[in-house]
């Protein structure tokens, strides 16, 4: 059974730096995919940002030139350098991987990033 577990949410002010990381586990493949996605309360879940297993990365154009995505194919980590952070950032935030062999979608159970001052 393939877990995707979260770490790094937290409450930060806004301009303020955060890392969130995902570690996948009980896979017997790789990971085509890994990235995160977002959900804000009365929205629907987002794309933050996500990349491929030979480095090719997306964003959304609303965290572009502020977070980081990348990823340790070895250790089936992925982790979000998220800067200048603003109050309209505030969402949960979900780890997600797609499995290469399968294709089967995984989810996080969530971590939530809050930016207030």
């Amino acid at each position: 059974q393939v877990q995707l577990v979260e770490s790094g949410g937290n409450l930060v002010h806004p301009g303020g730096s955060l890392r969130l990381s995902c570690a996948a586990s009980g896979s017997g493949s790789a990971f085509a995919i890994m990235g995160w996605y977002r959900q804000a309360p009365g929205k629907q879940r987002e794309l933050v940002a996500h990349i491929t297993s030979v480095g090719f990365v997306k964003y959304a154009d609303s965290v572009k030139g502020r977070f980081t995505v990348y990823r340790d194919n070895a250790k089936n980590t992925v982790g979000l350098q998220m800067n200048s952070l603003k109050s309209e950032d505030t969402a949960l935030y979900y780890c997600y991987a797609q499995e290469k062999l399968t294709g089967q979608n995984y989810w996080g159970q969530g971590t939530q990033v809050t930016v207030s001052s």
